[in-house]
């Protein structure tokens, strides 16, 4: 009756064996990812959102840092595991005014993940059809090289990468 009914009716569950594991299906790179570095944030007020950070959570902040050549103030928030970075616009030019124009009231700008190798990235993701959104690395914020994925080729999100 009822329970012949239940039990050829009920869904089968499928489960994965132990010698299928996941790393069977990625692919070996030169290069590896390593940790997240940092979730930047577009900020029309970077005071208020300093002291948002600061003040009522209690963070600690760094100073202020001028970066000309991204056209950007960088504020750091650090966490226990990962930072946060503020960006503000510096410049007309800057990506942070273009993208504020269009948030006003700011958000999430970019990922940030560290890589073992910056160049061997590059190489390898120009050859995956992965748009890099300038010829040779720039230096960050942290003095190290960084490159831009665009974020039509990453799911809608722009990826910083930045050697480790």
């Amino acid at each position: 009756g009822l329970l012949t009914r239940l039990q050829t009716s009920a869904p089968t569950i499928r489960t994965l064996s132990s010698s299928n594991s996941f790393s069977q299906n990625i692919p070996s790179c030169l290069w590896k990812l390593g940790r997240l570095n940092h979730v930047a944030i577009a900020v029309p007020d970077l005071e208020k959102a300093q002291s948002l950070y600061k003040d009522v959570f209690g963070a600690q902040v760094s100073e202020t840092v001028a970066l000309p050549e991204h056209g950007v103030y960088t504020v750091f928030v650090e966490l226990g595991n990962t930072k946060l970075e503020l960006l503000h616009p510096l410049g007309e030019k800057s990506p942070i005014a273009s993208f504020l124009q269009k948030n006003r009231t700011g958000g999430m700008h970019h990922i940030c993940i560290e890589v073992d190798d910056i160049k061997a990235a590059m190489t390898e993701l120009k050859k995956k059809k992965i748009r890099i959104l300038s010829e040779e690395p720039k230096i960050g914020a942290h003095g190290k090289p960084v490159i831009f994925l665009h974020p039509k080729d990453c799911h809608g999100v722009l990826v910083e990468l930045e050697q480790a």
